[in-house]
């Protein structure tokens, strides 16, 4: 009801705006030796305005309203350039592009809610273009450890992520780092989709985003946009061959249906792999998988300021053998890539999201209305091993049918912001955001013959624990920039965030080959919570290559409700508070030697209060999350790159984070621990990564060059239980490509953890350990067109 009203008024909009002087804009786009580029994508910025360049290349945009605005340009092996363009009647501009071997680019973001360029923003923004993407071969979320500063992403053993930014972490399902994939949150680790596919660009956020992001987004929000079709026809494929079986098959359209009118855009992959680990107990590979991930856009321009764009992903992964867990940090590293596990099976995960994004660009205000479905339906066919070990101890069954383990979210937000075309020194965002989530799940954990060894007075049963979870929230918002001078711009914020949650409980207990018997009568709970996050910050514009800033921002993690488990000494339907933090951070952000260095640096202190502590409880695999205590986290960060000579690229990010609990007490065997002064879980105390790439020009038509990237990427420290007993010391990984690259083709050799380090990527705080990927190498030959 909601978004066809809001289509309506929207219709009316189009043909109501007041009377406004429309004009052309058109010109032509060359390199430095005046040499005309074709195909080069012509972008006003906050508007549907885009188009691409002839075989001349000249573009033409019609029907622009008066005012100020900035054109992104940007071609294959060009530097993308941002031009600011005063626009009072028609007229022809020429603009140049610089070889990207010679030239950084001018990188637009997408961070405050508009579009604009990211070093102007006055917080911590990493980002990576779809070419950095290719060069790093970012697969999946979890690779962008350590390419943005102070930022580590593990793998429990299940295809999940786990990311943390400046310490701010955290194990539940309610992620402390937000995900956005073309503009829709992905609400908590169910719904989420890791792998990568047809990526235009990454946004890394670092620091709390409560205002204009709202919950679990204390640590920093990670945004991901895809490539939308344009006019033009175009597309790609890849092939992707290494070792472990591993394959991978890429292919992507874009094309017009109509011309101006209605366009298209499909991708999609599928991957493989034999897996790394053997399962000892029946001599077999354990975690083989396949997935295939699709992304399919259709995209409706009504006018030139309403566009419509359907965007449907889905999701399918199969994994025949999910966490592949040693039952110490020290068998996982004597014995590695090695389990012992008497229950197999496989893990079906379906995800599925859809949404529906109407944007409207006008002469007094530009509007969004995103509406967004996830589900996620994730189940094991069998019973899987709960104790990791060959002894028929401990079982886990979710596979109770479709009504259950059916995660379902639906997310409505509408935006306003300040026009693209605004003379104003004001610019301001406002907008509500709601959303609902359902979550049935259905948990049987069975005890067998062997139970007494994990400490069960009883053998051959099921526990069965119901706990379906229905949340709904509702926020509201507002942000304004005010350019007080040329040198001085000023922004504030502020967010109201409202949730309701109620948890119904059921427990069973069934014999088997028995009828269950209820041991816990279906009962429940409800709370609700509600949070102000404000924003303030004010950047200072040395000239236009060189900024300073200073901000203040508040983070909010909601609270929640306890579930119910199998450990009769963890009481469930209990409250926990909602978490917050305080970040107040400075930096500077540079461009020199036109453009050919860039250099920011970034200080920050994050304050934590009714940190949300979970406790992972077994065999049912059920966390159990507490208020227990305040966390200190502050630290540096430096992003450095380079062009100094034509084809050579250098990329050095680091960062540290020095996160401490100043209050910390938690429960251990009936008694309460005080680890007050311990560090924080999963929080490296350095980040490092150093890329080095050259590229040998061969000329010719196609640009042939001949390609060598080299990779250094250093995690300092890192503990993975609170009691801080569970290490992974300090390590380096060195990561290596060589190949051939030209304008509609490539062939890489590649190869990663070249010494084959072996180290612990994600341990449980009972001991359970995760080694990360061992070497791996492998050819990729890709086309685009």
């Amino acid at each position: 009801m909601k978004t066809r009203f809001t289509l309506f008024v929207l219709l009316i909009l189009c043909f109501s705006v007041k009377g406004q002087t429309l004009i052309s804009l058109s010109g032509t786009i060359s390199d430095d030796k005046s040499q005309a580029i074709s195909g080069a994508s012509v972008y006003l910025l906050n508007t549907n305005y885009h188009t691409i360049t002839d075989k001349s290349g000249k573009f033409s945009l019609i029907g622009i309203g008066t005012g100020n605005y900035t054109l992104n340009i940007s071609a294959v092996g060009y530097a993308a350039k941002n031009q600011p363009v005063t626009v009072s009647s028609s007229q022809i501009i020429n603009i140049q592009l610089k070889d990207a071997a010679n030239q950084l680019d001018e990188v637009t973001v997408t961070a405050q809610k508009y579009e604009e360029d990211a070093q102007r923003v006055p917080s911590s923004i990493s980002t990576l273009s779809a070419k950095q993407v290719r060069d790093y071969r970012l697969w999946d979320l979890k690779d962008l450890t350590a390419i943005a500063p102070n930022l580590n992403s593990a793998g429990p053993g299940d295809n999940r992520t786990v990311s943390g930014i400046r310490g701010i972490v955290t194990t539940s399902y309610d992620p402390a780092v937000a995900t956005y994939i073309d503009g829709v949150n992905q609400y908590g680790l169910d719904t989420y989709i890791p792998q990568l596919l047809d990526v235009e660009r990454i946004e890394v956020l670092r620091g709390p985003q409560g205002t204009l992001y709202g919950r679990n987004a204390t640590g920093g929000v990670i945004n991901i946009i895809t490539k939308q079709p344009t006019n033009t026809v175009s597309g790609f494929a890849g092939v992707d061959f290494g070792n472990y079986g591993q394959q991978r098959y890429s292919l992507g359209l874009r094309a017009p249906l109509i011309k101006d009118k209605l366009f298209l855009g499909v991708a999609g992959i599928y991957s493989g792999f034999n897996g790394f680990y053997t399962n000892t107990f029946n001599n077999t590979r354990f975690d083989k998988q396949h997935f295939f991930l699709g992304n399919y856009y259709l995209k409706f321009l009504a006018t030139s300021k309403l566009a419509l764009t359907l965007n449907v992903k889905n999701y399918n992964n199969r994994n025949n053998g999910a966490f592949p867990l040693a039952g110490s940090p020290a068998d996982a590293l004597s014995d590695p890539y090695k389990v012992n596990q008497n229950a197999t099976t496989k893990m079906i995960d379906n995800t599925f999201n859809t949404s529906l994004a109407i944007n409207y660009s006008g002469s007094d205000f530009n509007f969004t209305s995103q509406s967004s479905y996830q589900v996620n339906n994730r189940y094991y066919n069998t019973p899987i091993d709960g104790d990791f070990s060959p002894i028929d101890g401990v079982s886990i069954i979710n596979n109770y049918g479709g009504d259950w383990n059916k995660v379902k979210t639906g997310i409505q937000e509408f935006r306003f912001t300040s026009p693209a075309s605004s003379t104003s020194a004001l610019k301001w965002t406002a907008g509500t955001y709601g959303f609902y989530h359902y979550a049935p799940n259905r948990v049987g954990t069975h005890f067998g013959a062997d139970a007494a060894a994990v400490g069960s007075p009883m053998t051959d049963f099921t526990s069965i624990n119901t706990n379906t979870d229905r949340n709904f929230g509702v926020a509201v918002y507002g942000q304004f920039t005010y350019t007080i001078s040329p040198e001085w711009d000023v922004t504030a914020g502020l967010r109201y965030d409202y949730e309701h949650k109620k948890e119904n409980i059921l427990g069973e207990f069934q014999p088997d080959g028995q009828d269950a018997i209820v041991t816990r009568s279906d009962t429940s709970s409800k709370a609700h919570f509600k949070a102000f996050s404000p924003k303030l910050s004010i950047a200072y514009h040395l000239s236009a290559n060189n900024n300073l800033y200073a901000g203040y921002s508040r983070g909010f993690r909601a609270g929640g409700i306890t579930e119910l488990s199998s450990d009769p000494s963890q009481p469930p339907l209990y409250t926990f508070k909602p978490e917050y933090s305080n970040n107040y951070e400075i930096g500077s952000k540079n461009s020199f030697l036109d453009n050919k260095l860039r250099v920011n640096i970034a200080a920050f202190y994050t304050r934590v209060t009714d940190a949300q502590v979970p406790t992972l409880i077994l065999p049912d695999a059920i966390t159990v999350t507490k208020n227990a205590g305040k966390l200190n986290s502050k630290g540096v960060e430096l992003e450095l790159n380079a062009t100094p000579v034509k084809g050579l690229a250098f990329d050095y990010n680091f960062g540290y984070t020095h996160a401490r609990y100043t209050d910390l007490a938690v429960g251990n065997n009936g008694e309460i621990a005080d680890l007050k002064g311990n560090r924080q879980v999963y929080t490296p105390n350095v980040t490092s990564m150093l890329a080095i790439q050259y590229g040998y020009d061969l000329g010719g038509p196609q640009k042939v060059k001949l390609v060598a990237r080299g990779e250094w990427r250093y995690l300092g420290n890192e503990y993975f239980d609170l009691a801080n007993q569970i290490e992974q010391k300090a390590y380096s990984k060195f990561n290596a490509r060589l190949g051939v690259d030209t304008k509609n083709f490539s062939l890489f050799l590649w190869e990663s953890n070249i010494a084959n380090k072996k180290y612990i990527d994600y341990a449980y705080d009972f001991g359970a350990s995760h080694l990360g990927n061992p070497r791996t190498y492998g050819v990729s030959l890709s086309t685009n067109f």
